[in-house]
């Protein structure tokens, strides 16, 4: 049996931006994942579907899994010879029990490293706009836990750090709240320093209530802060209303979750998460290439010369085509006689990186209706189409070519299936993004009616919108059928909704 090895993993604060690359990599090659409550979702939907991951989450005043419990199932399963990854909150080694789940392991003789990452300390405030450190108002920084251990009720020292003239940032203490500013006041500082509470920091319901060491609790209430939340007492507190900026960013408050295929995801995480959002993968389908044993593309393949057109409806297409004439030892070289068909730009995209070859045709909508219709009225009547596509493909696209009397061959090059949807809960206020009608049906075959049901549904189209609303979603609907649009359609919908 191999060795097996521990990685204490800090995973941030929240935003899956703020992600290690060595975390990443980690977590994508670990045999188990062991992880906390304060991960945050979008950092939990980058496991991929093979890793085992075990929940040992801890909620304020509620601890399902002993610390105990939590040091032997590390110390288990790195002894099963396993690549464990103990993926925790912020910094482990910063009020994370780092060094408690390492004693296990040193005594057992297992080996360990520690990947850290970035404390909350540093990244909330910052995404709040409150530089912890600046040389007119601070010379010193200073990081408190609330919480002590059970059975110990003491208070921090509120004396000495009265006295330090220093930014002051206490974790887990949004139920001690009245306690740390009154205390804090009785040993001498003014009422009036500024003060903070953020909660759910560097995420999409990131809330910052500034106020001063007074009145800092009164306003927490009246706003209903609660855990995870960060308490901040000094003079730099002030500069938030200055230096504000995630929460003034277009999409922020929205959580999105992309439900395309995980290697698909890039283009629309990316652009969402510019604008703001809080973008979870949650990919609900995968596409699977049918090369070995399709007799229908090796076929298709060796009867090329016989055809004038190569039609593409999506990047899987493409991708299998060109993989499969690769098989054969052909390149575009050997095409000139070809001209290719695309149903859209990143179809178009795809062709290009696949095949190194520009489309000679897209149609003005991105619909495979606009598409069956526009390649009737270009095609000459002795032409023959090859449409290398989804096994699930739709007669959208036939049906056109069907009316003007084209010959063409459907050949099914990829398989469209349903993946298992990450562990991550869905709320009501979640929007799900459909690129496909497919990817409506992968959620929901694998969610309740009860999970789904009522949410909003962020389509690239109409087909996509149709499907949507027959699962009892209600919809927002891309005026064309590319990822720009559909950003631009959740911008306008989003705004319209903040401005109300």
């Amino acid at each position: 049996m191999r060795q097996g090895k521990v990685w204490l993993v800090g995973a941030g604060p929240g935003d899956p931006g703020l992600f290690t690359i060595k975390g990443k990599y980690l977590i994508e090659h670990a045999d188990v994942v062991v992880y906390d409550r304060l991960v945050g979702a979008g950092i939990l939907s980058m496991i991929p579907p093979a890793v085992q991951t075990i929940n040992v989450g801890k909620n304020a005043g509620c601890h399902p899994v002993g610390q105990e419990e939590i040091n032997q199932i590390l110390l288990r399963e790195a002894q099963q010879g396993k690549r464990v990854v103990r993926l925790k909150g912020g910094d482990p080694f910063i009020f994370g029990r780092g060094g408690e789940e390492l004693e296990l392991l040193a005594k057992h003789g297992v080996p360990f490293e520690v990947v850290p990452g970035i404390s909350a300390a540093a990244a909330v405030p910052a995404y709040a706009g409150i530089p912890v450190t600046h040389r007119e108002y601070c010379s010193s920084l200073h990081i408190i836990t609330a919480h002590r251990k059970r059975g110990d009720d003491s208070l921090p020292d509120f004396e000495t750090l009265a006295k330090l003239h220093g930014t002051l940032i206490f974790f887990m203490g949004v139920s001690s709240l009245p306690e740390i500013c009154a205390g804090l006041i009785r040993a001498g500082m003014a009422e009036q320093t500024p003060a903070a509470v953020i909660e759910n920091g560097t995420t999409a319901r990131q809330r910052n209530i500034v106020s001063d060491l007074k009145r800092l609790p009164e306003r927490a209430v009246q706003a209903g802060v609660q855990s995870p939340a960060l308490i901040l007492v000094g003079e730099v507190c002030g500069l938030s209303s200055q230096f504000s900026w995630a929460e003034f960013r277009p999409l922020h408050g929205c959580r999105v979750l992309v439900t395309r295929p995980r290697e698909r995801v890039s283009s629309l995480a990316e652009k969402l998460s510019a604008l703001g959002a809080e973008v979870v993968l949650l990919p609900s389908i995968s596409t699977k290439l049918l090369l070995e044993g399709n007799e229908a593309l090796s076929n298709a393949i060796k009867s090329l010369p016989g055809y004038r057109w190569v039609v593409f409806t999506s990047a899987a297409g493409a991708e299998g085509f060109f993989k499969g004439l690769r098989r054969f030892g052909i390149d575009s070289r050997n095409l000139p006689f070809l001209q290719f068909a695309a149903i859209g730009p990143a179809t178009a995209k795809a062709v290009l990186q696949f095949g190194g070859i520009l489309c000679d045709y897209l149609p003005e909508e991105y619909t495979g209706k606009a598409l069956g219709e526009g390649l009737a009225k270009v095609c000459r009547p002795d032409e023959k189409l090859l449409i290398p596509r989804s096994k699930i493909g739709t007669d959208e696209l036939l049906e056109p070519l069907r009316q003007a009397g084209l010959s063409f061959t459907d050949v099914p090059i990829y398989d469209t299936l349903s993946e298992p949807l990450p562990n991550i809960p869905v709320t009501p206020q979640d929007i799900f993004a459909f690129t496909s009608a497919s990817t409506v049906r992968g959620v929901t075959e694998r969610l309740s009616k009860e999970q789904y049901q009522g949410m909003t549904a962020l389509c690239i189209g109409e087909q996509t919108a149709r499907e949507a609303q027959e699962h009892g979603m209600k919809t927002i609907q891309a005026e064309k059928a590319t990822i720009d649009s559909m950003i631009e359609a959740l911008l306008k919908t989003y705004q319209k909704e903040e401005r109300n």
